[in-house]
Parts: structure tokens; sequence; C-alpha cells
């Protein structure tokens, strides 16, 4: 049994980047570029009116003559002189001649002349070529989350493919002969599954969005041969339950007869102790208890950090916490707790219903508090560590 810190320095050494790929912009959210970008362009490429209004050469006269128009998508340089302007619209070229552009609010405007009322500062309204990012100028340095606003950045840019990191085939394999569906009529002896569609939401707040799963009854012929498939079309195998010291626990031994190296087994903590981690050739596999808090509360420490780790993020542990506790916490297992609780600005509540079997705190749980396996206790009052889970 390896300490929490031990476990997960050895997933983090074991879990390597995905393959690249190379795919269109409009397809790219929720992908972590695997390069940087670099902008083919200015952006604006030329000079941009950011108002409706009229362009001009600075100056102390208030009146100018009016001898044209641009509007967005034109490119005529017009010359302007000294006592000259032009109807110009947003997003639309600015003239070489021209260096500000009053708001059409601040006019008095006839068919051939304006009348300034309130005068701009010079270069006022006008967007420079360049403003947001010049020629040869990173865009996103490699690793970046490509959002919704990233893709509207690259498209400007005239970017229309980027390369990428794979997003890794991810299996839940769910063992237990007392497990049903949900929607079944519930039978004595029997419980209705839920660890699956668990971790399934749970992989889509990391960005994986499909998941395929499996089940399997508890007898080794069944859960080896299930393996065997899984192992072979997967990069991330996620196991539920059977990795205990039961009579029916089969899975350790299916992973091994599978050739699967283990890496630990067993973590000194509560919940979630009985959890195998090992790997076949790229493939990671976490083998998580059964109990749902257990699953869960392993899923937010040492899965969701090396499946992040796999899609190429930079940052792959959320931000700590520390909030000032409402309650004494009494440690007398010598093991690292994970504690179901909310926290507000300031403080932090351990919440009722600890049980590795219970879901419902979980449910309304924002954080995970933190007591390490060697603090015997923490007094009301006292500064703690919380993992975020919101």
């Amino acid at each position: 049994m390896i300490k929490v810190e031990e476990a997960i320095a050895i997933i983090e050494a074991n879990s390597a980047k995905m393959p690249t790929q190379l795919i269109p912009v409009r397809k790219a959210l929720g992908y972590v570029l695997a390069e940087s970008v670099i902008s083919p362009i200015h952006m604006p490429p030329f000079r941009q009116s950011a108002m409706d209004g009229y362009a001009f050469t600075h100056s102390i006269r208030h009146q100018y003559d009016i001898i044209g128009t641009s509007q967005a998508g034109d490119h005529s340089n017009i010359k302007l002189k000294p006592n000259e302007a032009i109807r110009i619209f947003t997003g639309a070229f600015v003239p070489d001649h021209a260096d500000t552009v009053v708001m059409q609010e601040h006019v008095m405007a006839s068919k051939d002349s304006i009348l300034i009322a309130t005068m701009p500062e010079k270069n006022a309204n006008v967007r420079p070529k360049g403003e947001q990012i010049g020629k040869d100028d990173i865009v996103f340095e490699a690793n970046t989350l490509i959002t919704p606003a990233a893709i509207g950045f690259l498209a400007c840019l005239g970017i229309t493919e980027v390369e990428v990191y794979k997003k890794p085939k991810v299996a839940i394999l769910v063992t237990g002969n007392e497990l049903l569906a949900p929607g079944k009529k519930l039978k004595k002896g029997k419980i209705f599954e839920s660890n699956s569609i668990m971790l399934e939401a749970a992989l889509e707040t990391i960005g994986i969005k499909k998941t395929k799963v499996y089940r399997v009854k508890d007898n080794l012929k069944a859960t080896k041969k299930a393996l065997k498939s899984i192992l072979k079309k997967n990069d991330v195998v996620l196991i539920s339950g059977g990795i205990s010291v039961g009579d029916y626990d089969f899975v350790k031994e299916a992973l091994l007869q599978n050739g699967v190296e283990e890496l630990f087994y067993k973590i000194n903590q509560r919940p979630g102790k009985p959890m195998f981690f090992g790997s076949k050739n790229e493939t990671l596999v976490f083998a998580l208890p059964g109990n749902p808090a257990s699953s869960l509360t392993n899923f937010y420490i040492y899965v969701a950090p090396a499946i992040k780790h796999r899609l190429g993020f930079s940052e792959i542990h959320k931000t700590k916490l520390v909030r000032k506790l409402n309650s004494d916490i009494k440690n007398n297992t010598g093991k690292t707790l994970f504690l179901k609780a909310k926290y507000d600005e300031t403080n932090v509540t351990v919440l009722d219903g600890q049980s590795s079997a219970m879901l419902n705190t979980f449910a309304v749980a924002n954080s995970l508090l933190i007591v390490p396996q060697d603090v015997e206790e923490y007094k009301k009052d006292q500064l703690v560590t919380l993992l975020p889970i919101d």
C-alpha cells in the first residue's frame, strides 16, 4: 500500500501524451494544441474604423467637406486634403491620409459637409493595423485548450487547420452480478448500476465525449475475455468494482493474466483504498472501487489528471484552495482522508454522510477536504486544503 503522493507521481510518470493529428479548426473545440500557432497576417490587416462616423486629418478646424464614402469591404485609398473628410462605417478601411474618426453622434452633417460639435482626440476611433496581433506573432502556445473564442480568433486569421493531441479512446468495464440497469424492475438482492453513468458524466467534464461501456458477470473467465478485447481497442480503461479481496473479485487476476503491468495496488487513503493502476503498452488501466463515492473520489484525484495529461493539458491538477474550517476533524486512521465538503468565500463545512457507498452528500459537495495521513486532528477555525470539484 502506497501513499497518495506516491500514487500521483507513478501515474504522472506513466501517462504519455497522445499522438497528434491535423484537424479542421471548426472541429477543434475541446482539443489541446500540440504545437504553437503563428499568425499568418496582421489583425486587423489594415487600419479600421471603430465607429460609424467620419474620417479626417485631425486639426484645429471643425468644418470639413465630404468627398466620399468607405464602407466595410471597400479598399479605395481616398486622398484627403486638410479640409476634407469621408463618410466611414465600422470595420471599414481608413485612408492613409486620415488619422481620426469622429462619431456620427458628435457631428452636424449636411449633404456635402460636416461640422464637428465635439472634437475627438487625434487617432481616436481608429484601430491600428495589427492591433490584436502582428504577422508572425504567436497566436496560442502549445498545450492551449481550444475554446469557442479561440476557434473564432483562429478563423479570423484565416487559419483552417491546427495540430492537436488526439483524444484517447476510453472504455468503462462494469463488474457485478448484483447490478441492474436503471429503468428495469428492481428485484431483491439487486441494485441499480450507476457508476458507469457517473463516470461517463465525469469524463465529459474533461473533454471525453464518447465512451464505450461494457458489462461483465463476476467470474474470472468472463472478466479475462472481456478485458482482452477492451485493452486492444482503448487508450484508457476504467474498471468499476471487482478489485477488492472478496471471493468474487477477479479483476486484478484477469488484468495480470492479460499482461497488464501492475504499477501499484491499494493506496493509504479513505475512501478509495482498493485501487489498481497498471499499463499495457500505452494503455492505462484504472481499476476503481465499486462503491460509488470511492470511485468518484479516485476519478477526481487520479484518473482526471492522467487523462488531461494524455490530452496535452499543461495544467492537469486543479488549483487547491485554502479555507477556514467550521468544525473539528479527527483522523485516527493513519490514512489520508478525502472528505466531501462545501466551501464559500472564507469557510468550509464537512458534510454529513461520508460513507464510500453514499452519493447523496457528493451530489451537493463542491470540494474534497484533504486530511493528510500524518495529521491526527484539525481544530475549528484552522486553515485546511481543499480540492475543488465544482
